[in-house]
C-alpha cells in the first residue's frame, strides 16, 4: 500500500473512535429519534453532518484559523453557541414533555426540519467543532500529497462515517422511544437531556482559543 493508502487507513480508525466517544452530537440524535421518532433523529444526523462539512470546508480555506489568531471572533461564537446550548437545555428542564411518542397537533421542534435545524446550529456554533478538524485532520496528511485535496478528502471520510454511526443510533433508539410511553420517565428523560446541554453549554465557555 502506498503511505497516502496507509494514512488514509489510519486516519479512518482513529476518527472512527473519536465519533463513536459520546458526545454533544450523540445526546441529540438519541433524545430526537427516541422522543420524535426516525424522522426527526435522522434530521439532527443530517444537519450535524452538513455542520462536519462545512467545519471542514472552513479548514481547507484556512477560515478556522480566524479562531486561534482573533480572541473576539473565537469568543463570539463561543458565547453564541453556549447560549444556544443553554437555551435548548432550560427549555428542556423547565418544559419536559409527557409523551415521547404523538401527541396532538405537531411535536414541538420535531420533524427533519426541527431536528436538521438543531443539528447544524448546535454544529455550526460550537468552536471547538472546528478547532478539533483544524488541529487534528493535518496529522494525516501526508509528505508530497496536495492539501487542499487531501484535506477534502479526510473531510468527506469523517462527514461518512459520523452520518453512518448516528444513522445507526437513530435505527436502535427508535423501538426504545415505543417502550418509553410513562410521562414520569419521559420528563426525567428531558430533565437529563437538558442537564446534559447545560454541561456542554458551560464546558463550552470554558473552552480555550490554544
Amino acid at each position: 500500500m502506498t503511505p497516502i493508502q496507509l494514512s488514509l487507513l489510519a486516519y479512518a480508525a482513529t476518527a472512527m473512535l473519536l465519533i463513536m466517544t459520546p458526545g454533544l452530537d450523540t445526546v441529540m440524535t438519541v433524545r430526537a429519534a427516541t422522543s420524535q421518532g426516525h424522522r426527526a433523529g435522522f434530521g439532527v444526523v443530517a444537519g450535524v453532518t452538513i455542520g462536519c462539512i462545512l467545519w471542514g470546508l472552513a479548514a481547507a480555506l484556512g477560515v478556522t484559523a480566524l479562531l486561534t489568531t482573533s480572541k473576539l471572533a473565537f469568543m463570539a461564537l463561543k458565547v453564541a453557541g453556549a447560549l444556544y446550548l443553554g437555551w435548548m437545555g432550560c427549555n428542556l428542564i423547565l418544559k419536559p414533555r409527557d409523551n415521547l411518542l404523538a401527541e396532538k397537533g405537531p411535536p414541538r421542534g420535531g420533524g427533519f426540519k426541527g431536528g436538521f435545524r438543531k443539528g447544524l446550529m448546535t454544529n455550526l456554533l460550537n468552536p471547538k467543532v472546528g478547532l478539533f478538524v483544524m488541529t487534528f485532520l493535518p496529522q494525516f496528511i501526508p509528505a508530497g500529497a496536495n492539501p487542499l485535496r487531501h484535506t477534502l478528502i479526510l473531510v468527506a471520510i469523517l462527514a461518512t462515517l459520523s452520518c453512518l454511526w448516528l444513522c445507526l443510533l437513530v435505527s436502535l433508539c427508535v423501538p426504545l422511544g415505543r417502550l418509553m410511553a410513562k410521562p414520569a420517565v419521559v420528563r426525567v428523560f428531558d430533565r437529563l437531556a437538558g442537564i446534559v446541554f447545560l454541561a456542554f453549554g458551560f464546558k463550552l465557555l470554558g473552552a480555550q482559543a490554544h
